[in-house]
């Protein structure tokens, strides 16, 4: 299979995906390394397909029919408090996008995250538990950005209020 046919067939899978892929699946289904769907997957996103990689792997994002407006919230709390706030969103029904950070050295980082759930927030929690990497929020004092997917304004202010009785928006 050339090359072009396997990008077509990863984004074809991608898409077709209820829940994100890893890319080791992606690599078992199509016979090549996953250093090979890596690289092929930065090549979509070069070519402006808009993928992005989570805890649980690849996702092409869409709002869902429900969550059409979307914003940034400003937060800061310690690592011990990311499952509580994370569930502050996902309890009001909105999605968590993403989380993004300031890198003094590297400037903006982001982390595609996907999350929409409690189970999805518990396997974040369980995987971020299990590894030895460090929450990005753990990298500039613990002041970050989420992306949040709602309903609409009022759903959102809802969400922010949430987050702002529990002490984690900057303000």
């Amino acid at each position: 299979m050339d090359s072009e046919l396997r990008r077509e067939r990863i984004l074809s899978t991608i898409k077709l995906q209820a829940a994100p892929i890893s890319a080791s699946a992606l690599a078992k289904s199509l016979n090549v390394s996953r250093q090979v769907i890596v690289g092929d997957v930065a090549l979509l996103r070069a070519g402006g397909n808009e993928i992005v990689a989570t805890a649980r792997g690849y996702v092409i994002p869409e709002l869902k029919e429900t969550n059409r407006y979307v914003s940034k919230v400003a937060c800061r709390h310690t690592a011990a408090d990311t499952k509580s706030e994370l569930y502050a969103i996902v309890d009001l029904g909105a999605t968590v996008a993403d989380v993004i950070v300031e890198h003094e050295l590297y400037g903006e980082i982001a982390g595609g995250l996907n999350l929409s759930s409690r189970a999805d927030v518990d396997e974040f929690m369980k995987k971020a538990e299990s590894s030895n990497s460090k929450l990005l929020s753990e990298l500039t004092q613990e002041v970050h950005l989420h992306t949040i997917f709602c309903r609409d304004r009022a759903h959102f202010d809802k969400v922010y209020e949430a987050l702002s009785a529990s002490g984690y928006i900057v303000d």
